[in-house]
């Protein structure tokens, strides 16, 4: 059996190979056209240069934005030759991902554990649920005072509101895998002897896995975005702080490149996220591919 499914799968990579690249330049026709519509707009001088830059001019920013990444060899203490790396855009990408992954590892560390005893267990969601849906719907944006205030300025503040928006979708997602296991598998572990630990670890968190991931990935992307509104007031890098510095000085191509850059960011953690997804879920109905 083994054999003959890898026969199959052999068969069909081709076909799948061949769908993600129509897929991928498919996608990339509703982008092009959106550019070159802006580039003629710019072009003919219908818009203001200092508002709305040509996507040339954006161009040449973010390669002077991202051109300084280039290492350059430098004699330190003692005759060691070193490698040193400047400019704006690594630096601040590297601070931006720095703070996304520690509030991240806070809010779903967090998060996690609560969410499987709510699921789990009457009494923990009959306590927690009524808190859990009050603090809910606050967005992390209306925390900001109070974290200045807690926290003072740096990285802690911006860490306490990506833990914060990283926190619940990772909770919902986990208490409604838990408490949405389908009743049959349940009995069915029951009635061939299972306990509730191994209830709990065969059945009921294996069923819930999918929930999980798909609230991993929604609260890192929440993460990604409040780190952006963190570091515009708390920090003094970052990617966040790039754009509020250049929003300073009216350079609105500096401020598009930015985005742009955020954009890219965002897509290739997304698409990292999804890969993992579908590698953890290979198991699952519709992922076997």
């Amino acid at each position: 059996m083994k054999r003959i499914e890898r026969r199959a799968n052999r068969r069909l990579r081709p076909r799948l190979n061949g769908r993600r690249w129509t897929d991928t330049v498919a996608g990339l026709v509703v982008p092009l056209v959106a550019l070159a519509i802006w580039q003629w707009v710019a072009i003919n001088g219908w818009v203001n240069p200092q508002v709305l830059p040509a996507p040339l001019a954006v161009w040449h920013k973010w390669v002077d934005y991202l051109l300084p990444l280039a290492p350059y060899a430098q004699f330190g203490d003692g005759g060691w030759l070193t490698w040193a790396v400047s400019g704006e855009l690594p630096l601040d990408v590297v601070a931006s991902l720095y703070r996304v992954v520690v509030g991240f590892v806070i809010g779903a560390g967090l998060a996690l554990p609560l969410g499987l005893a709510m699921g789990a267990s009457p009494v923990v969601y009959a306590w927690m649920n009524p808190l859990v849906q009050v603090l809910r719907p606050i967005p992390p944006i209306a925390y900001i005072p109070l974290a200045i205030l807690w926290f003072g300025l740096g990285d802690p503040p911006a860490v306490f509101l990506i833990a914060l928006g990283a926190f619940f979708p990772v909770l919902m997602n986990t208490v409604a895998g838990v408490r949405q296991v389908d009743g049959i598998y349940l009995r069915a572990a029951r009635n061939l002897g299972a306990g509730r630990i191994t209830l709990f670890v065969r059945v009921i968190l294996p069923a819930a896995v999918p929930y999980i991931l798909s609230g991993v990935r929604i609260g890192i992307g929440t993460a990604f975005i409040v780190v952006i509104v963190s570091e515009m007031i708390a920090v003094n890098d970052g990617l966040g702080y790039r754009i509020l510095e250049a929003r300073e000085y009216f350079w609105s191509d500096k401020i598009i490149a930015g985005m742009i850059s955020i954009g890219l960011l965002g897509l290739a953690i997304d698409i990292g996220m999804n890969r993992l997804n579908n590698h953890l879920l290979r198991w699952h109905r519709g992922l076997e591919h």
